[in-house]
């Protein structure tokens, strides 16, 4: 895991920080923790893979259209990368 420091951090913004942790019963770092994983985060976001999947969805394929797809997918186990 990594280490942040955060220097010059006004008084009044730490005081307001041990106060919100305090309201959500727990230590002044984990409720730093959540406020940056939620800024860097954001609930929203449109996530890897997100968009592919919306367009097979959306996409109608007619009768056979699908079956062609399946016979020239390969499904051959994909090798796991070696490092020698």
């Amino acid at each position: 895991m990594a280490t942040l420091v955060v220097r010059n951090l006004p008084e009044q913004t730490h005081r307001a920080l041990k106060m919100r942790a305090a309201l959500h019963g727990r230590s002044t770092e984990a409720e730093v923790r959540d406020i940056l994983e939620k800024a860097a985060k954001p609930a929203g976001r449109v996530k890897l893979g997100s968009l592919p999947a919306r367009i097979g969805r959306e996409v109608k394929l007619r009768d056979g259209e699908r079956a062609v797809l399946e016979r020239s997918r390969d499904k051959t186990p994909a090798e796991p990368m070696r490092f020698d």
